[in-house]
């Protein structure tokens, strides 16, 4: 994995298939496989030594072949993929500088000496701990070959490949671009558990607001706002993206996948109008929480003020018969003490009983 600081000003445009022999590779497992499948068959492999793998021909019943590689640390193994599949400069660039903005981009076809091909960038977002995590996938999308590159190892499309397995099911009966409108699909399913997770959260927030302010819940609130923002950052693009594979004509999309596609951007609509929602919800619950503790300040603060109020005659009458002369009223009668004390209570008494009628307490 590269890092665009990494690249020096004025170097050439994308990364060519000599060059990645010049990267150095990073440790980390790599995992590759393959599926090869027609309506009627189908084959499922790891691939441990992918040169031999790729030295031999597909089956001749496979009409749509999917490589899958989970993790991007081998260069070698990127390299021999990119040379046997005459995959393009630029798009090698995307898939090793992560960070990419969603995107899709055609490259090849019939007035190029390339083979016509779709390259997708795409986010997986994911639930860890609850914490929101983003990965860049890219998708190499052919006529009857499908190439997806993940940023790291760990298998996100089980249920994809489930659905390969069931005979008869329309994954299998349909083309290379129908597997790679799947795959999106499957990306975005992701978001409405992750959305509905936001959901109770803020819920969740709001009671622990009214029911008491504590000092931690802004700080998860904070904490929410952000994931909603990376969520949005993530998704937002997904929408030109479908919209262009869905109305742009290309070679590799069938009219069943572009059919397909529709509902795939009225998902990509509804999953970045509950974005907004909640952002909105986010930025009410910090006005909540201010609002609280304003409240919250402004009851001790009255607390302490008819505090203060009750104690000032009584401290005028202390202060009073604390002085030292000698010739005061009472100062010489054994009766004077408790008089004093009993004047402090009814004094006490009459003005907590005239703030509760004026209802400032």
């Amino acid at each position: 994995m590269l890092k665009l600081s990494e690249k020096n000003p004025g170097a050439a445009p994308g990364l060519e298939h000599d060059d990645l022999k010049l990267l150095p590779s990073e440790t980390g497992p790599v995992n590759v496989t393959c599926i090869d499948y027609c309506p009627g068959e189908i084959a499922i492999r790891d691939i441990d030594n992918l040169k031999d793998f790729l030295d031999h021909h597909r089956p001749d019943w496979s009409a749509v072949r999917w490589i899958n590689v989970a993790g991007l640390s081998d260069m070698h193994l990127i390299h021999t993929l990119a040379t046997k599949y005459n995959l393009h400069p630029l798009a090698i660039e995307d898939v090793l500088h992560l960070s990419q903005r969603p995107k899709v981009e055609p490259y090849g076809g019939e007035e190029s000496e390339m083979q016509a091909r779709l390259f997708i960038v795409t986010p997986a977002l994911q639930l860890r701990d609850e914490c929101l995590q983003s990965e860049q996938v890219s998708i190499f999308l052919g006529h009857k070959t499908v190439l997806t590159f993940q940023e790291k190892p760990g298998d996100m499309w089980d249920a994809i490949r489930q659905r390969l397995k069931t005979k008869g099911s329309r994954l299998r009966t349909n083309d290379a671009s129908f597997l790679v409108y799947s795959l999106l699909d499957a990306n975005l399913d992701h978001c409405f558990p992750i959305l509905e997770h936001f959901g109770d959260r803020a819920e969740e927030l709001e009671i622990l607001i009214l029911d008491r302010s504590q000092s931690s819940a802004i700080n998860e609130i904070h904490g929410l706002k952000r994931d909603l923002l990376l969520m949005r950052r993530n998704i937002w693009p997904m929408r030109e993206v479908v919209y262009t594979l869905q109305r742009e004509p290309h070679e590799c999309v069938s009219d069943t996948t572009r059919m397909y596609l529709r509902d795939l951007y009225d998902h990509v609509i509804q999953i970045i109008d509950i974005i907004e929602i909640y952002r909105e919800l986010t930025s009410d619950l910090t006005e909540t929480y201010m609002s609280s503790v304003s409240n919250r300040m402004n009851e001790i603060m009255k607390v302490l003020t008819m505090i203060g109020t009750i104690f000032i005659p009584l401290t005028f009458l202390a202060g009073v018969y604390g002085m030292n002369f000698r010739y005061l009223p009472e100062i010489e009668q054994p009766w004077a003490y408790p008089v004093f004390w009993g004047i402090c209570f009814i004094v006490a008494i009459v003005m907590v009983v005239w703030f509760r009628r004026r209802k400032w307490m």
